[in-house]
């Protein structure tokens, strides 16, 4: 931000609910289906028909202000009056003045709180396609429009304007999105529309009242999200300072100009027309249908890297990030498995988050025992770093127990009495290398291991060599 200023950002993610059907019909909630194949009478608004709600939709939407830590309360349904040509009954059944959810709270890994204003349940709209230069209806020679999605159902999560910076914004997207997949309501897919993101950016002078905000629709990443927030600041302060005034407006962002530019001036609640769904009855969840949701939960994401950082002493930045990779692949349990076998938790981490994460359906394979096998071995000092790696990827791979593919592979550890020998020659056949490693230069240990590493074809003990080297030094 420029100096003198500072942004203010809500958010408004919509998240598509992993039911099997629409909200309030029986029509198949299914992506990427042939155009106008899920639809019926209820979906594409025909006259007479009537909605019904789907109760696991309900479960869902409860199962996400819990973990949102919201208050759970009667609810009633309200027709939000617009017209688009993607929304079939021109008008969308949403929650208005009565959500389900309200008044939560996500705390974020660097340790700030955003609070949630409320998670309402609605129905989604449909797709419309703009054929064009530009892809978009300005401009457009003619729209496709594609009925499938309406009626699936969302719920809406409304932050409070807590967020300072486009970083804090794409941080706070990242963990509900991992909160979201926990819950199983959601399968976060931002590439297929499944979770979009609306950005509210105002800019003022620190301590001043909120300035005049614009939003920004339909954000399909973190990259996008953290970009168009950056530039919609830096657009309202440079017009302030030129001396002109922010309007309210939607705004589009365009990822390949890197600007927004204005879709329409903003609406308000007034503007909709808002009137009680009068198909509906109020949805009022009992204690024990509640209770029944709230036991159902699944640790969050915020637990879960609590309790793998637990297992650290003063956790790097990089370990930090290897924790996040842990968690978005659900491979908590390697860490703990090994830690709880007294290994190095350290290199637990490391080799979950580096061999285990990058092996595609790896973990399907790899029984929590034969990694803490694996491990177990390197830490004896009966397979060096490389040679665990290499047993990793193939019981990834092909599955199995790590002593098989010891034996297939051929690895064992040279003798003692070999290795000290390898590295005496090592030694001798690079002097001012090792001059300057008595004389202290440390870094120089590395130097040697990979000679000796090239003479033994991989087959010395790292940890070994390291102790040989001091031993020489004296």
């Amino acid at each position: 931000m420029k100096s003198g200023w500072e942004m203010v950002v809500g958010l408004e993610v919509h998240t598509e609910l992993r039911t099997a059907t629409k909200l309030f019909c029986s029509c198949a909630n299914e992506f990427g289906a042939a155009p106008n194949t899920h639809v019926c009478p209820v979906c594409l608004g025909l006259p007479g028909s009537l909605p019904v709600l789907n109760e696991r939709a309900v479960e869902m939407a409860m199962s996400i202000g819990f973990a949102l830590r919201c208050t759970i309360a009667p609810s009633t349904f309200h027709r939000k009056n617009y017209f688009y040509p993607d929304m079939p009954k021109n008008f969308q059944i949403s929650q208005y003045d009565l959500p389900i959810n309200s008044s939560g709270y996500l705390d974020l890994p660097d340790g700030s709180h955003v609070g949630i204003e409320r998670a309402h349940m609605e129905e989604d709209t449909g797709k419309s396609t703009h054929l064009g230069a530009s892809g978009r209806l300005h401009g457009a020679e003619r729209s496709l429009v594609d009925y499938n999605r309406a009626g699936v159902p969302l719920v809406e999560i409304v932050s409070a304007p807590d967020i300072r910076s486009a970083a804090q914004a794409r941080l706070y997207v990242a963990e509900l999105r991992r909160v979201l997949i926990a819950t199983g309501a959601s399968d976060g897919r931002m590439e297929e529309g499944s979770l979009r993101v609306d950005a509210n950016v105002s800019v003022r002078r620190p301590g001043a009242p909120f300035g005049t905000r614009c939003e920004i629709k339909n954000l399909n990443s973190l990259r996008s999200l953290q970009r168009a927030i950056d530039y919609e600041a830096d657009r309202q302060i440079e017009l302030i300072e030129d001396g002109g005034t922010v309007r309210q407006e939607t705004r589009h962002w365009d990822e390949s100009t890197g600007v927004t530019s204005t879709m329409r001036v903003k609406e308000e609640a007034e503007d909709y027309r808002y009137f009680r769904e009068p198909d509906l009855v109020d949805l009022a969840p009992d204690a024990a249908w509640r209770d029944r949701v709230a036991a159902a939960l699944p640790p969050m994401p915020g637990v879960r890297r609590t309790a793998l950082l637990q297992h650290l002493v003063d956790p790097t930045d990089a370990q930090r990030e290897a924790v996040e990779v842990v968690l978005d692949l659900d491979l908590d349990r390697y860490v703990h498995g090994a830690a709880e076998a007294g290994l190095d938790a350290a290199t637990a981490l490391a080799r979950t988050a580096n061999e285990v994460a990058g092996a595609e359906d790896g973990a399907d394979r790899l029984s929590v025992e034969a990694f803490i096998g694996t491990l177990r071995l390197e830490a004896s000092g009966q397979l060096s770093a490389t040679q665990a790696k290499t047993v990793l990827a193939d019981l990834l791979a092909e599955g199995g127990a790590p002593e098989e593919v010891v034996a297939r592979r051929g690895f064992t550890q040279l003798a003692s009495d070999a290795l000290d020998g390898i590295v005496d020659e090592v030694i001798a056949a690079n002097a001012d290398e090792w001059s300057r490693y008595r004389d202290g230069d440390d870094k120089l240990a590395q130097f040697f291991i990979g000679q000796v590493m090239a003479r033994t074809r991989g087959q010395a003990n790292g940890k070994a060599v390291v102790e040989i080297l001091r031993s020489r030094r004296g």
